[in-house]
């Protein structure tokens, strides 16, 4: 995952670019109906920016930050199981397969040569909440199943043993800027796919493989299992002796929807420490992230308005995934939902924006604070969709309880670029799409803009 342009920028060309997005946002959370239409009201601003479906376009898309066609896929997913509107289905079920690659593994060749373990992870989680939301697979492709098991497949290949006894370093290929860290969300991401593959197909390497992440991440300073503090890195250049201990939303979140599916999954004892790691992780969430008024906050950026595409996604991640916790662990239904409630009408407050219902950054403040992209547009349905397991608490299938998708548990297994010490000779192309986010690419993309909107 990457850093990108500046935002208040952004914010300038967006809002010349789109005149009109959606009407304004109202928010009764006693009304199913209500919260379906302020679902509806987001994603179809979240769509506006969306081209992959035009003539010409790629779909599922987003060249200078591919990842986050997961996160609107996400969204998509949420949205169309949340209200039964299918209105966006089709868009999401081509480019969900489109960006599949050549070898079912989320490696597509137009950008796996500058690509993170967590921008594939996220890939395999679309893919897999496909499977357990029973989204119809492609009559032709892959399957959703086996794109999540190609995830899977390629990414515990890159566990790397040769530092810190383990886990996933942050990106992919030794050249990346990152690649001598291990992070959070890289394995806690894998934690949570494996528990999930679990869960749904029973296979014990899943179950053998969430362990293992687990077990390695609580050894390392990255997950604390007696303060539940969340690190957001460690370094293997002094071998994980130190943390970087930034405190993101989805760093929490990405553990906790793993121990909450592996909660589920099993039971006797296991479960039980299970049941703790769950309470213990939720109730840091609480503690840190819902600080003023009880409404989510990523705080290392949003009082100083300084939150890049990446960081205004973690807060509605974390959201859609407090909403499945709280199905899988009925026990924290009570607390969750009581936070989703506070936290999705002060969302909805901050949809005001430019008198079509732009929806803000800052929550806390309940009011429009003058930020616009698909970003803000993403998080506000996912808050929006996780209020409505109020409405319907039924958990996600598995493969005895309705799912349907194919299953191929050696998917991906031939791809055999998709392995970073199989990395050999570093070419200029290469380190070219490993550095397109550099100032070179920055000054240009602004001079273009800065054209289209003053003279263009």
């Amino acid at each position: 995952m990457h850093l990108f342009w500046g935002r208040p920028f952004k914010g300038i060309v967006t809002a010349l670019l789109f005149s009109s997005l959606t009407c304004a946002i109202d928010w009764d959370i006693s009304d199913e109906q209500s919260l379906k239409d302020a679902a509806s009201t987001s994603t179809y601003a979240m769509m506006k920016y969306y081209y992959g479906n035009e003539t010409g376009q790629i779909p599922g898309a987003f060249p200078d930050k591919w990842w986050e066609g997961s996160a609107l896929f996400l969204a998509l997913l949420e949205y169309w199981h949340s209200t039964g509107d299918t209105t966006y289905n089709e868009e999401l079920s081509i480019g969900l397969q489109w960006q599949s690659g050549d070898d079912g593994d989320y490696m597509p060749s137009n950008y796996s040569s500058y690509l993170g373990n967590d921008d594939q992870m996220f890939w395999g989680l679309a893919a897999m909440t496909a499977v357990e939301y029973a989204f119809p697979d492609r009559s032709s492709g892959f399957s959703w199943l086996s794109l999540a098991q190609g995830v899977f497949n390629t990414q515990i290949k890159r566990w790397d043993t040769s530092s810190c006894g383990g886990g996933l370093r942050w990106q992919i290929w030794p050249y990346q800027d990152g690649y001598g860290m291990k992070n959070s969300i890289s394995n806690g991401g894998l934690f949570q796919l494996s528990a999930r593959l679990a869960r749904y197909t029973g296979d014990a390497i899943y179950l053998t493989w969430a362990n293992k992440i687990w077990d390695w991440s609580v050894s390392s300073p990255l997950l604390s299992n007696t303060t539940w503090n969340v690190a957001d890195s460690t370094n293997v250049d002094n071998d994980c002796a130190t943390q970087g201990n930034a405190q993101w939303t989805y760093n929490y979140g990405t553990y906790l929807m793993g121990a909450a599916y592996m909660y589920n999954y099993t039971n006797g004892t296991t479960q039980s420490q299970w049941l703790t790691a769950v309470n213990g992780l939720l109730n840091a969430t609480f503690d840190n992230f819902f600080i003023t008024g009880g409404i989510i906050e990523d705080y290392y950026c949003e009082p100083a308005a300084n939150c890049n595409d990446n960081e205004i996604l973690f807060k509605g991640l974390t959201s859609a995934w407090l909403g499945l916790t709280a199905l899988l662990v009925p026990s924290t239904f009570d607390s969750i939902i009581a936070k989703l409630q506070t936290s999705g009408a002060a969302a909805a407050a901050s949809c005001t924006g430019h008198n079509n219902g732009t929806c803000g950054v800052r929550w806390y403040k309940s009011t429009y604070d003058g930020w616009i992209g698909m970003e803000e547009e993403i998080s506000a349905t996912n808050v929006f969709t996780a209020n409505l397991i109020n409405f319907n608490k039924t958990a996600p299938v598995t493969s005895t309880t309705g799912g349907n998708s194919t299953s191929n548990p050696t998917a991906g297994e031939d791809d055999s670029d998709a392995e970073s010490a199989k990395t050999t000779t570093i070419t200029t192309g290469d380190k070219a799409g490993a550095g397109i986010l550099t100032a070179v690419f920055l000054a240009g993309w602004i001079g273009l803009m800065a054209f289209m909107v003053l003279g263009g």
